[in-house]
């Protein structure tokens, strides 16, 4: 029996298991990459190990989320990442050299290779065959420190692509599409493999958008075979040495397929305020749209503004709306400036931001009051633009770039075919911002600003669980809930203390103060808690808070194994319908927690005065990590 393309990068990089779904494997990390809304934290975990050096192929840390400098807070975080990997071994992006993803993806991503990273949206490294997936920044710490990285072995789901596209339809529409099918959970405890006769009609910006919004899926990741399209791809970044041809075997066996007629799809839109929440863009016509913002990591490529530039050129924006464009790297933004592309953006009424992820976390270009948004991003929870009351659609760029010219939303078929970009059979190479690391760090000073403040501690779980449950919310919760972003949040992303107050905000704006007086608490959840970002403030924050355990019907893959990593205690519900009984301010008791942590699959609670069966399906090693108190804790104790 054949292999699929995930089933032979894993087995060349398997540390430890079998690859058998659902079961725990580890495998060997080849690169990681850290952004600065969570690298600042990665990298005081990695310091608390006490490893001098990093010990992967390549570890890359990037500034490109808190890029706005409105005080000291993230101007002094930069000045530690730069001045901590220079000691590490590690490179460094400076501000304004480019969105993580997009950047890797140019310069550094190898089909074949193995990448995590504190990033949800790592996957993006899936569109040049390679494997990467997002993580907690300790996880992170832990591959950078040579340590594996362990995960649940996933289900490899095929999504079989025939034909070609026909403009204006594009990558965006592809993955829309497959989110319509499969909603934000479809892919959870799965990569979703893309293969059939319409994969090499893709380019690699347009297999980059598919892989890095799969992470909306749930998906563990996403990946494209490497091919002569990959190789075309490297030859233009100056490096086709770190070309290999890379596919599944023909008679490879997966767990489910999912077809998709390129030719048939028609612009699509992810309405407000979930990317599963899929409809023809044409059904939508006539809204009034205030804001339309173009890049993010999803649509930043070269590929995709000059796209924007030729719908553009000749034309202007409609007065009413205001149109951002973020170019994904700075190699992109010196392209588009060559070539005057950037020039037809410009005349066109667009406002220029920086290469930098921007108003996608909220940093900046809020929508007006109830606006009407359309992006090219990824996620459009609510207040995640940071305008609770914003109406925010995910488009593509032909569809943002229709609806900014009139005023509406707008299906981009009345424009016609789009003529295919013209890319550069080189492209501007320049790594003057990726600054490499001391030969020897032994030398160099770390710089730590007073914004930056020590790691919250975990502990064991204790013999007994007697606490209330202080906060009940629903299914689909995301990180952003849990742990906001935005231009007042996001700088203090090394400060948990400060960070504490901002938690549920959005949900419950009571809970932070509640949580303090309490000391300690349950939080109980719906289906698919802490999906979204893998921001591990959102298990370090209520670390924090006291949180000691979150009961909930399921969870996302990266939030449950950073609250494993935090020490905090994730169970389910055996019977879903559990849930429904339970009211804030419940009393939630287990007799030998601590013992059921250790030892058990199953524990019966007393939540409310009923019993209430609870699962708890911890591998050995998680069990291990829950009984140091986290997985810090786990690591310096020699594990």
């Amino acid at each position: 029996m054949g292999m699929t393309l995930t089933e032979k990068i894993l087995s060349a990089h398997l540390v430890s298991g079998k690859l058998i779904p659902g079961e725990e494997i580890s495998i060997r990390i080849d690169q990681t990459l850290t952004q600065d809304a969570t690298g600042t934290m990665a990298y005081l975990q990695f310091e608390a190990m006490g490893i001098p050096r990093v010990k992967t192929e390549l570890s890359v840390a990037y500034v490109d989320h808190n890029t706005l400098q409105a005080g000291f807070e993230n101007a002094d975080d930069h000045r530690y990442l730069q001045t901590v990997t220079k000691k590490h071994g590690i490179r460094f992006s400076r501000p304004g050299n480019g969105i993580c993803h997009q950047v890797h993806l140019e310069r550094f991503g190898v089909p074949g290779k193995t990448l995590i990273g504190s990033d949800s949206h790592t996957p993006t490294a899936g569109g040049i065959g390679m494997l990467g997936m997002g993580a907690g920044g300790l996880d992170v710490a832990v591959a950078m420190g040579g340590g594996a990285y362990y995960l649940r072995a996933p289900r490899v789901i095929r999504v079989l692509l025939h034909g070609v596209l026909r403009s204006p339809a594009g990558a965006k529409d592809v993955i829309l599409e497959v989110l319509r099918r499969l909603s934000v959970k479809g892919g959870v405890g799965a990569v979703m493999e893309y293969c059939g006769d319409g994969v090499a009609n893709l380019t690699v910006p347009q297999r980059a958008t598919i892989t890095n919004m799969g992470a909306e899926l749930g998906a563990t990741t996403s990946i494209f075979p490497s091919d002569d399209v990959t190789r075309g791809f490297l030859r233009a970044q100056g490096r086709e040495e770190d070309f290999r041809p890379l596919s599944a075997d023909p008679d490879a066996v997966y767990a489910d397929t999912v077809e998709i007629d390129l030719g048939a799809l028609t612009p699509l839109a992810a309405c407000p305020h979930s990317p599963d929440k899929v409809v023809p863009v044409s059904s939508l016509s006539g809204i009034k749209v205030n804001q339309v913002c173009i890049g993010s990591c999803t649509n930043s490529s070269l590929a995709d503004m000059l796209t924007v530039a030729a719908m553009l050129r000749g034309r202007h924006i409609h007065p009413d709306v205001s149109l951002s464009i973020s170019p994904g790297s700075r190699q992109v933004l010196i392209e588009l400036s060559r070539c005057g592309a950037l020039a037809d953006m410009l005349a066109a009424g667009a406002r220029l931001l920086e290469c930098a992820c921007g108003p996608c976390i909220g940093m900046g270009f809020s929508p007006e009051s109830a606006g009407v948004s359309l992006r090219t991003f990824n996620r459009n929870f609510e207040g995640r633009s940071g305008t609770k009351d914003a109406q925010v659609y995910l488009v593509s760029p032909e569809t943002a770039v229709a609806s900014a010219l009139a005023g509406s939303i707008t299906d981009p078929t009345v424009y016609g075919p789009i003529p295919a970009p013209v890319l550069p059979e080189r492209f501007t190479v320049d790594d003057s911002m990726i600054l490499l690391p001391a030969a020897e760090g032994e030398e160099v000073e770390v710089v730590r600003g007073p914004n930056i403040k020590p790691v919250p501690q975990g502990k064991a779980p204790d013999r007994d669980l007697s606490e209330k449950v202080l906060l009940k919310v629903g299914d689909n919760i995301t990180t952003d809930h849990i742990m906001p972003a935005g231009t007042k949040i996001l700088p203090y992303r090394s400060n948990v203390p400060y960070l504490s107050q901002f938690c549920f905000r959005v949900s419950d704006e009571t809970f932070a103060e509640r949580a303090k007086a309490a000391g300690s608490c349950v939080i109980v959840g719906g289906g698919n808690y802490g999906q979204g970002s893998s921001r591990e403030h959102a298990a370090l924050v209520p670390l924090y808070l006291g949180v000691r355990a979150v009961v909930a019907k399921s969870f996302a893959r990266i939030h449950q194994a950073n609250l494993i990593n935090a020490g905090i205690v994730p169970l389910t519900f055996l019977d879903p319908a559990d849930y429904d009984a339970i009211r804030e301010g419940d009393a939630i008791e287990i007799d030998g927690f601590l013992d059921a942590v250790l030892n058990r699959d199953t524990v019966t609670a007393k939540i409310g005065g009923r019993p209430v069966v609870l699962c708890l399906g911890f591998t050995a090693r998680q069990r291990a990590i829950l009984a140091a108190g986290g997985l810090l804790n786990y690591t310096k104790e020699g594990n």
